[in-house]
């Protein structure tokens, strides 16, 4: 008997206040002023970062020029896959209004083009776009090798539909003397894209290191030959071949193409005039019923001249202030209920 009732003894929880969960606990009791207060604060604050939001957005400055139909005999010319190698440029003059200060982006936007499809999307093979392998084309489906049984780098869908159109920027100081508008391609990626995700294999000679595989069959040139004027930008570390890579999420977007170098008459960013889009057009869109956009724009401290976030924040803030004003209602006619009929 006693070694039973020792044994459970043994087994019992020792009598300090956190096995016995006897510690000061704090209960919570939230009155409805300071509900209907928190309310009030949190409706303020989403309004007041809205409208700021939407303000920054307004005061971007933007041009977007569609040109699907502009270069309607290049689009035609595109149809037909034949003619795959003949050139084809079109030329579209435009007047800009006021000057963009500061900081000016070329994009260029595609509308129908869904990057956000689920097999699309996993067409790649990271192994090789990390330089790790360039022959492993195992996720890659359709464009993982040719029909002699070469593996194609880099393969996939995405890499095959990579956007090519060359766009050139001119500013017409007047009828006779047009300027090329300095642009950079680089620094239009993402950091960890440029320096983790995506790297060339270890070679001091590009071409020697994709040996042994074969350019996508959309490409009119291998990976290594991307930039002819910077060798540095060549290869899978290639800065558009990077920006493209990055999928979208809806099927109408923009994506950084082109940055504004600021020297010479563009110190102060663009200034007011003529100017003119020379575009090498390559990149199909009318047989899937697409279009094609190129877009000039600033930027602010809030990002650019997108109204989601401003717009997100005020219908938040709306809806709470009304979430509010309905409790307090209800709770002010509970309260004169009550008054009237007291408790007995």
């Amino acid at each position: 008997m006693d070694s039973t009732s020792q044994g459970c003894q043994s087994r019992w929880r020792d009598n300090t206040a956190l096995k016995q969960q006897h510690l000061p606990a704090h209960r919570l009791h939230l009155s409805a002023t300071k509900v209907l207060s928190g309310f009030f604060v949190t409706g303020t604050f989403c309004l007041g970062v809205g409208i700021i939001l939407i303000l920054s957005a307004k005061s971007t400055k933007e041009i977007e020029i569609n040109y699907t139909n502009i270069c309607a005999n290049c689009a035609e010319l595109r149809e037909n896959t034949i003619n795959f190698d003949k050139e084809c440029t079109c030329s579209i003059p435009f007047y800009l209004p006021e000057t963009m200060q500061g900081n000016v982006y070329m994009y260029y936007k595609l509308q129908g083009f869904y990057q956000n499809l689920y097999r699309y999307s996993l067409s790649r093979s990271n192994s090789q776009l990390m330089g790790q392998d360039i022959t492993d084309v195992g996720h890659c489906d359709l464009f993982a090798k040719t029909p002699n049984g070469t593996p194609i780098c880099p393969c996939g869908a995405i890499a095959n539909s990579m956007f090519n159109d060359t766009i050139i920027l001119s500013y017409n100081l007047n009828s006779s003397i047009h300027i090329k508008v300095p642009m950079l391609s680089s620094g239009i990626t993402w950091w960890t894209d440029k320096f983790i995700k995506f790297q060339n294999p270890n070679s001091n000679n590009l071409p020697s290191a994709f040996a042994g595989t074969a350019k996508p069959p959309f490409w009119p040139k291998p990976v290594y030959e991307l930039d002819e004027e910077d060798a540095e930008n060549n290869g899978l570390i290639n800065d558009d071949f990077i920006v493209w890579m990055r999928t979208a999420a809806f099927p109408t977007f923009k994506k950084l193409y082109r940055r504004l170098k600021r020297i010479q008459y563009f110190t102060d960013g663009l200034p007011a005039g003529n100017y003119s889009f020379n575009i090498t057009y390559n990149f199909p869109v009318t047989r899937y019923h697409g279009k094609k956009s190129v877009v000039l724009s600033t930027l602010t401290w809030s990002g650019g001249s997108s109204l989601f976030l401003g717009l997100a924040y005020t219908v938040t803030g709306t809806m709470t202030w009304l979430a509010s004003f309905v409790m307090m209602a209800i709770y002010l006619a509970r309260k004169e209920r009550m008054t009237v009929f007291p408790q007995q």
